[in-house]
């Protein structure tokens, strides 16, 4: 038999398969592509006038009258409030804020959450003189003293909860944060307990409920003791998602309750609308609060989509304080409250509750507001792994959680054999009178290392405040230059002034700053490149258009014109001159609009579009001049960037993670390198990470649980000093070669959970994308993320795939 000659496709014949698989795909027949494509883009459009807003703040000196007239040593005290107030103010973050009104809760609110009669009992001890009738008075509860203020400042409290809610709901602020006492979560509808007499939250919660049209909200309950009362308030009711991360040890922890215990998940209608994460060892780190949010909360808050976001915030976790014991750095709050400003058009609002060693708390709390700002996030010390207990802790919870959160319904969380274990053994009889003075824990002198390690981390924290939030660079010039003379060739003109016409449509322009453009220089070139590479490509100038169509064939998938040369070196010159500003300070992050792209370029080839490889030039620039030591490299461009990743396979310096249409090797390039089991070389053996999909169709649900379940716990340990993102859009939804359905908005979320790394110095470059209408969404949506602006909710698609289950199961 003859051997047949195969025939290599042109670039045509590749657009006109993917086409026939986009429609296939979406089940689109006898109608236009794009007019459908139009129609997933309203989700962004809708967003197209919605820039953050300003950060509330309520407080009022008042908070520092209620205080225990028997014991001068009781943790909750008017300090509390005083070192935030200080410390805020030391920061200059009081003036960035808008302060809001304080005022007092009516009757008529309490009794949302509260009966008559309670509310009377403290209404009863407003300016009593007689501290021994007071004392008496506390001995009837759990951890409560009295003082003639008490009434008038539990109403305060409680109103001025309201007052920020409302303002958020209203769209007065985007977001706000609450320094208010006395703390609430405790406080039952007809008991006070542990410090606290109204609940501040659950009244603000249900507030919100009844006056505005607000059907979800998530109560996010950091507080280190368990918040029993707003379990309650809210234990049958789908509206109200409780998620409370708490010290527990199998009930020997106040408050004691078996009903603390993950296997709580709700009643009736609110079955898996309450989520408890008991932590059944002291020493919990930040590694330990972030495996919660990334495995638990993260997904399940994705999957529930809030209206409005409610955080008790206690910070008696971090380290120092005597109550919790734990070890939670004042910067691991920024990066909780970070990851959760994603959600609910950024509709958070923040209400103190415990905290209890002074320095660590007002720490926590001013970089709590830093966070809500949009001040970058600093920087933690990942080098622990999650303990023993936390990994039993948060299957337990996803395994109580499976049959109600379709985010869970996968193969890789939890094995088969998998039991899940709860031990509660607190035996001890109630009280029936409860001691008012030296009844909490005190510092433990053998711990008294903990301040100097706190005033160490306080010291060394870099906090950032960068006028220039997103910096961009460009060029018309490669634009208007370097054309394909094969028809309809995807790598076009167009892409970049798209772009640009896009960031004026939303008004984005203005409020960026814009970089002066540059060609790479050849000592920049050879970072990346070698030196036969960069002369061939120099001297393009110099042939007819049959030469450069006989060179074009020594490629794979590459067009040369006499531009090429120029544009190319624009491309790369424009991203370096981005990670000059983010690097120095300039701006706290950029983005690079520029073509062609690079990141199948290879030392001494061109490949797939690309020319010199823009990315892999500007991580190790920034290696050289800036002297990092990690930088890390997102790919999700459809295509693996297997330029890239050779460039860094065996260099431990730069963690390179792909997200691409993989197909077993039969997507291109076609190459195995671009299979999970590749994880890199020598040195950097590990710091190669693939995640290819061997099925097209993905979409916006599996790429946010790439996002949650590998690349940030990686991103994370490793603690990168940059991020680069190769920003392809050809993922997007009708892109005509990915094949796959992320949306604009996903690409936005995307970029938020990544802002969040390296003080926020995160920068985009355009790679490839080749429907202009759906690249110009996903890059505006992408730098409305670094600009801190709210984002479109997701519409996710859970559970995943099964061939998405199994790549992330690899």
């Amino acid at each position: 038999m003859e051997n047949q000659i195969k025939i290599k496709p042109t670039t045509s014949d590749l657009i006109a398969a993917r086409k026939r698989e986009f429609l296939e795909t979406n089940n689109i027949k006898g109608r236009q592509m794009y007019d459908h494509v139009q129609d997933d883009f309203k989700n962004a459009r809708s967003f197209i006038d919605k820039s953050i807003k300003s950060t509330g703040i309520i407080y009022d000196d008042r908070f520092s009258n209620h205080l225990c007239a028997w014991d001068i040593n009781y943790p909750e005290n008017p300090q509390r409030y005083e070192s935030i107030i200080k410390r805020c103010n030391e920061l200059g973050l009081i003036e960035r804020c808008i302060r809001l009104q304080c005022r007092n809760a009516t009757n008529d609110e309490l009794l949302m959450k509260h009966s008559q009669s309670i509310i009377d009992i403290l209404k009863s001890t407003d300016n009593t003189q007689s501290f021994d009738l007071l004392q008496t008075l506390s001995s009837k509860f759990d951890a409560i003293y009295f003082h003639p203020s008490t009434y008038k400042q539990s109403l305060l409290a409680t109103g001025s909860s309201i007052e920020l809610v409302k303002a958020i709901c209203e769209n007065k602020i985007q977001n706000g944060m609450a320094f208010i006492r006395p703390p609430g979560h405790h406080a039952m509808k007809s008991e006070f307990c542990g410090y606290c007499f109204f609940n501040n939250v659950a009244i603000a919660a249900e507030y919100v409920l009844r006056h505005y049209s607000v059907s979800k909200i998530l109560i996010v309950d950091w507080d280190v003791h368990h918040g029993q009362a707003t379990q309650q308030m809210f234990y049958d009711d789908p509206r109200v998602l409780y998620f409370s991360i708490h010290r527990y040890e199998n009930g020997q922890f106040w408050p004691n309750l078996r009903e603390s215990d993950w296997d709580y998940t709700g009643n009736g209608d609110g079955q898996g609308f309450n989520i408890n994460v008991p932590l059944n060892a002291t020493g919990m780190r930040d590694t330990d609060y972030l495996a919660i949010f990334h495995q638990i909360l993260l997904p399940v808050a994705s999957e529930f989509q809030p209206d409005l976001i409610l955080i008790s915030s206690g910070y008696d976790a971090a380290l120092g304080c005597p109550e919790g014991e734990m070890e939670v750095t004042p910067a691991c709050y920024a990066h909780l409250v970070h990851s959760l400003m994603g959600f609910a058009c950024g509709r958070v609002a923040v209400l103190l509750e415990g905290g209890y060693c002074l320095k660590s708390l007002a720490e926590g709390a001013a970089l709590t507001l830093k966070s809500l700002l949009g001040d970058p996030c600093p920087a933690l010390d990942m080098t622990s792994n999650p303990s023993n207990s936390i990994v039993q802790t948060i299957q337990n919870v996803i395994f109580a959680h499976q049959k109600y959160w379709k985010c869970f319904q996968v193969d890789f969380l939890l094995s088969q054999s998998f039991r899940a274990l709860s031990m509660y053994s607190y035996d001890k009889e109630p009280l029936s009178e409860f001691p008012t003075a030296n009844c909490y824990p005190t510092q433990d002198i053998s711990k008294i290392d903990e301040f100097s390690v706190l005033q160490h981390l306080i010291s060394e924290t870099q906090l950032l405040n960068i006028n220039n939030k997103v910096c961009v660079s460009f060029d018309l010039i490669m634009d208007q230059k370097h054309e394909s003379s094969e028809s309809g060739h995807p790598e076009c003109p167009g892409r970049i002034s798209a772009i640009l016409n896009m960031f004026n449509e939303f008004q984005l322009t203005h409020r960026l700053l814009i970089l002066p453009s540059r060609e790479a220089e050849e000592s920049e070139l050879l970072l990346a490149h070698s030196k036969e590479h960069i002369d061939e490509m120099s001297n393009l100038y110099k042939l007819s258009p049959s030469e450069l169509s006989d060179k074009e064939k020594c490629y794979d998938s590459v067009y040369l014109t006499t531009d090429t040369f120029k544009v190319s070196t624009l491309a790369s010159g424009c991203l370096l001159q981005v990670v000059d500003s983010v690097m120095n300070n300039e701006s706290a992050s950029g983005v690079a609009v520029i073509r062609p792209p690079g990141h199948h370029a290879e030392l001494d080839i061109a490949c797939g579009f690309c020319i010199f490889n823009s990315v892999a030039i500007a991580a190790n620039y920034a290696l050289n001049k800036y002297g990092l030591k990690r930088i890390m490299i997102l790919d999700w461009d459809i295509h693996f960037g297997n330029g890239t990743m050779r460039a860094f396979s065996s260099d431990p310096r730069v963690l390179y993670v792909s997200i691409h249409r993989y197909q077993n090797a039969k997507f291109f390039p076609c190459s195995e390198e671009g299979s999970h089991k590749v994880t890199g070389s020598g040195s950097g053996e590990g710091y190669t990470i693939n995640i290819p999909w061997n099925k097209n169709g993905m979409g916006d649900a599996e790429y946010i649980s790439v996002m949650q379940n590998i690349i940030l716990p990686i991103a994370y340990e490793f603690c990168p000093e940059l991020v680069l993102v190769s920003a392809g859009f050809d993922a997007a939804i009708g892109d005509p070669l990915g094949g796959c359905k992320v949306t604009p908005e996903c690409y936005g979320h995307l970029t938020h959970f990544l802002s969040s790394l390296a003080n926020g110095k995160v920068i985009l470059a355009l790679e490839g994308g080749y429907n202009i209408d759906a690249v110009s969404y996903c890059m505006t949506m992408c730098t409305k993320a670094l600009l801190g602006d709210p984002l479109p909710p997701l519409d996710l698609e859970y559970p995943i795939c099964k061939n998405a289950q199994k790549t992330i199961k690899r």
